[in-house]
């Protein structure tokens, strides 16, 4: 327990630091606190968020594939992610618009939520510069 405890801690502080990063990239940010105000439910099996703010997530998602990268972020793995996170996420609205089942929602944006930690990752290497 007090290990999974600690990962928790390091992931949110990792995550902490990275958004402070994306002051640059508020499509980012905005696409974050709705990935976040409907992941964090999904993991306690409330996937109510989810099932009201689907479009809202994809609408985020379209817009950030629609901005300007800032120059820090910019790389052909970070476009790449971002193409994944809004085709995914309309993929995960159309699942949800059409009546899907928890089981799929969840394991939907389960993955959602992985592109998108994928992208800040890319943005915190050195390498990609």
């Amino acid at each position: 327990m007090k290990n999974a405890i600690m990962i928790i801690m390091l992931l949110t502080a990792g995550l902490v630091k990275a958004q402070s990063k994306f002051d640059s990239w508020p499509e980012l940010k905005a696409f974050h606190q709705v990935m976040s105000q409907t992941f964090h439910p999904s993991e306690e099996g409330n996937l109510e968020p989810v099932k009201k703010r689907s479009g809202e997530l994809h609408q985020k998602a379209a817009d950030l594939k629609k901005a300007k990268i800032p120059a820090e972020f910019r790389s052909d793995k970070i476009e790449e992610a971002i193409n994944t996170l809004e085709k995914d996420s309309k993929a995960l609205h159309k699942l949800i618009a059409s009546g899907g089942n928890d089981q799929e929602i969840t394991k939907k944006l389960s993955l959602l939520h992985d592109t998108f930690h994928e992208i800040v990752g890319l943005c915190n290497k050195e390498e990609h510069r």
